[in-house]
């Protein structure tokens, strides 16, 4: 048989040839490489092993994640080098929590890691052995811990104490003294949250004190946020003060762009709305409180329990104050604000 006019022999035999030296190379090649495949997957899986979960977006980077990972970094961890965290996102859902919290307690992580009161509750229902670090408003109030000074349990962390500190009155009295005119004031929150009850109450009574009217607006996570500022702006009202819950702090920046888009002064304990377009924020730095939480994670790794770790609170309270905002809605912010103001974006 010939094959461009010469016979195949020499050339088949060639090629057979070529094709041993092939084997020989990719066997060896093979038994080089998979031990060291088999080395890295060892390695992996004798690292410390954190389990994170949150009910918000995974998209953007958000805060939630930067400020646990720069936590880590601070201390010495390099993710995939000395340490492996599995993240999970709810991406604004509570019903997807329960099957992402029974994901992360299979993997057997070391540590789980949970940011808000839902992925809390729903890692809880699973387990009562593997510590958990969280960062909720009131762990105290939704029975998460025995105390902040005794958490007693598997859980420990970082409070944000909402509730607790009044933050709902004080918002409701700063967004007044930026809007002097105001009158009827709409709290926006998640009807099934813990704390609702108590940041209504708190709205209420600071509102019946300033003159104003307080027009609750419930949401649930997966209502439309453009329609309920839509409506409230239709109705008139003259400033939204918007609990730290979802569905808002799944949309942050939509949120902010949509106060803005229909002209209402907004003031929330989320820095990020008021970046994108509310008026006001003011609460604890939520950067720093998930950041701290990677301190819990390394005094857990190296031997402390969760029992024995007091729950944090926020060491200070930031405000913001956006100026674009206020120029677009022609309000000017009263030089006391502006004094007392640690970040003013012009």
């Amino acid at each position: 048989m010939k094959i461009g006019g010469r016979e195949s022999g020499s050339t088949a035999t060639r090629l057979g040839d070529s094709l041993t030296r092939r084997g020989v190379v990719t066997g060896l090649t093979s038994l080089l490489v998979a031990p060291k495949q088999s080395s890295a997957q060892q390695t992996l899986a004798k690292l410390p092993r954190v389990g994170w979960i949150w009910a918000g977006r995974s998209a953007g980077n958000p805060i939630e994640v930067a400020g646990f990972r720069q936590g880590l970094k601070d201390l010495g961890y390099i993710e995939g080098q000395n340490i492996v965290v599995d993240y999970r996102f709810g991406e604004g859902r509570d019903d997807r929590l329960a099957d992402l919290a029974a994901e992360l307690v299979q993997l057997r992580p070391d540590v789980l890691v949970a940011v808000a009161d839902a992925p809390v509750r729903a890692i809880r229902s699973i387990t009562t052995n593997i510590p958990i670090v969280l960062m909720v408003g009131d762990p105290v109030a939704q029975g998460f811990v025995t105390s902040l000074a005794r958490p007693g349990g598997n859980i420990t962390g970082v409070s944000m104490m909402s509730g607790a500190e009044g933050l709902a009155a004080k918002r409701i009295e700063l967004l007044k003294e930026a809007v002097p005119a105001a009158v009827r004031v709409a709290l926006m929150f998640n009807r099934d949250f813990p704390g609702s009850v108590s940041s209504l109450a708190q709205a209420q009574d600071a509102a019946s004190r300033l003159g104003l009217v307080i027009r609750a607006s419930p949401m649930r996570p997966g209502d439309d946020i453009e329609e309920a500022i839509a409506v409230l702006s239709r109705e008139g009202v003259s400033g939204v003060d918007i609990e730290p819950v979802l569905p808002f702090i799944t949309y942050p920046r939509e949120t902010g762009e949509f106060l803005l888009y229909y002209r209402l002064p907004a003031i929330s304990e989320v820095r990020q709305i008021a970046v994108s377009g509310g008026l006001l924020s003011y609460g604890p730095n939520l950067f720093d409180a998930t950041r701290r939480q990677a301190y819990f994670v390394d005094r857990i790794l190296k031997g402390a329990t969760a029992a024995d770790l007091p729950v944090e609170q926020p060491s200070r309270l930031e405000l913001v104050v956006n100026m674009k905002t206020a120029a677009a809605l022609g309000l000017t912010i009263p030089p006391v604000i502006l004094a007392r103001a640690d970040e003013v974006i012009e």
